[in-house]
């Protein structure tokens, strides 16, 4: 029996977290509720599906941050949670240097791209 699990992180930005997904060509649904056992729902600001099924979400917390939500032990039939989770992360944080790093420059433009794969 698995139910919906809450971790904590320390993304923030939902704008840029849904950037990462979509780098990781992962559709980005703004919005709903997951879904979990027993009918168990919990809302999320943002979700994705991941390839084999499992859906995966983020809720806003008190103190701003992005709060992961999922079903882990259905997702870890699929994927490896701590890679993935590392993935996003990853592309998370190098949207967020590539913004950073843009902002003092005025008219000069920094283009990347991020090439990660699930």
């Amino acid at each position: 029996m698995s139910h919906l699990s809450i971790l904590p992180t320390v993304l923030r930005d939902e704008t840029l977290l849904a950037s990462a997904l979509e780098e990781l060509q992962l559709p980005v649904v703004r919005g709903g509720c997951l879904r979990g056992f027993a009918d168990e729902r919990e809302p999320v600001v943002l979700q994705t599906q991941l390839a084999g099924g499992p859906w995966i979400g983020w809720r806003r917390q008190p103190d701003g941050s992005l709060a992961l939500v999922g079903d882990l032990q259905r997702l870890g039939r699929a994927h490896s949670p701590q890679q993935l989770i590392g993935r996003i992360t990853r592309c998370y944080a190098t949207l967020l240097a590539l913004r950073s790093a843009a902002q003092p420059w005025g008219d000069a433009r920094v283009e990347a791209s991020v090439q990660v794969s699930v």
